[in-house]
């Protein structure tokens, strides 16, 4: 792997940590309530959420390249 693939994935990373970092700093009364609330979906719930989350990426990440 070159130095061009390292720089990309850290380029990848840092938007991930930008575009997250969006919610919780324009509105952090409702992403509070948003992670109280995710709290209490239970770990089957939460497992097809995160399945159909990375599956969308894979997704999304295939058609634009």
């Amino acid at each position: 792997m070159d130095s061009s693939f390292w720089q990309q994935l850290w380029i990848a990373i840092s938007l991930v940590l930008v575009i997250e970092g969006i919610l919780p700093f324009l509105y952090p009364r409702r992403w509070r309530r948003l992670v109280a609330q995710l709290a209490t979906i239970d770990d089957k719930t939460m497992r097809i959420i995160g399945l159909v989350s990375m599956l969308s990426g894979v997704g999304l990440l295939f058609l634009v390249s």
